[in-house]
């Protein structure tokens, strides 16, 4: 079993120190929500956002969106082999249920996530897909108890995917920590609870494609592609 998490996300509401600016009262008030409830973006929130700390790291859902559907869409986790855990960047954690499907158009994963802030858990009845909690890295490396951990960083020691996923399958309960921000590093309090910190391409790589080549190398390394092509033809 592999853990990913989604660290430092740019994914949350808009903080109350801009409720009262113009450009989030005005697109509140053009889609009929609660200000603190609607999801801050960049796109729509870039005035608003200027004075905002960590601004650079701020404002960027659809990372989370594309990251998301990657990993819950890719062989690895339909097998139930990956549990994939969401960090935002104001701590809180959200738990995904491996049987999640996010839906593919952006303006309904928001929706989806305004929701998710809203309730705590989605849906709030039947199966629970979604669940949102207060808590940091740390809380959830205390929960998930993995035995070794690798932070993927710019800042890390050069090597190639394969070599990571080498080194991954070599555990019980491995976890690997992708940033879900657009630009900088983590920051410290996350890079001191990794084993390992690596770098796996000298250019900094959107996290979906940081996630699709670490889960594709794990898979290759448990030759899971040979498994369901020899369980899909015996059915055949």
């Amino acid at each position: 079993m592999l853990n990913l998490i989604i660290a430092e996300s740019s994914l949350e509401t808009v903080p109350k120190e801009i409720f009262g600016h113009s450009q989030i009262q005005g697109y509140a008030k053009k889609l009929g929500k609660n200000v603190k409830f609607v999801l801050l973006d960049k796109s729509y929130h870039f005035e608003a956002m200027a004075k905002l700390k960590m601004k650079e790291k701020r404002g960027r859902p659809d990372i989370i969106h594309f990251t998301l559907l990657e990993a819950l869409g890719s062989p690895l986790n339909l097998e139930g082999l990956l549990k994939v855990y969401v960090h935002t960047i104001n701590n809180y954690l959200i738990y995904v249920n491996s049987r999640t499907r996010l839906p593919k158009n952006y303006n309904r994963f928001v929706g989806l996530m305004e929701q998710l802030f809203q309730t705590k858990k989605v849906p709030v009845e039947g199966e629970t897909l979604l669940v949102l909690r207060k808590g940091s890295i740390e809380d959830l490396l205390k929960t998930i108890k993995p035995d070794y951990v690798v932070a993927l960083t710019r800042l890390g020691e050069p090597k190639s995917s394969i070599q990571v996923a080498k080194k991954l399958v070599k555990h019980k309960n491995p976890a690997i920590i992708v940033g879900g921000f657009p630009h900088g590093h983590f920051t410290n309090q996350t890079l001191k609870l990794a084993n390992e910190k690596i770098c796996i391409d000298p250019v900094g790589l959107e996290a979906w494609i940081v996630v699709s080549r670490i889960l594709s190398a794990y898979e290759e390394i448990i030759s899971l592609p040979e498994k369901r092509f020899l369980r899909f033809f015996k059915r055949g």
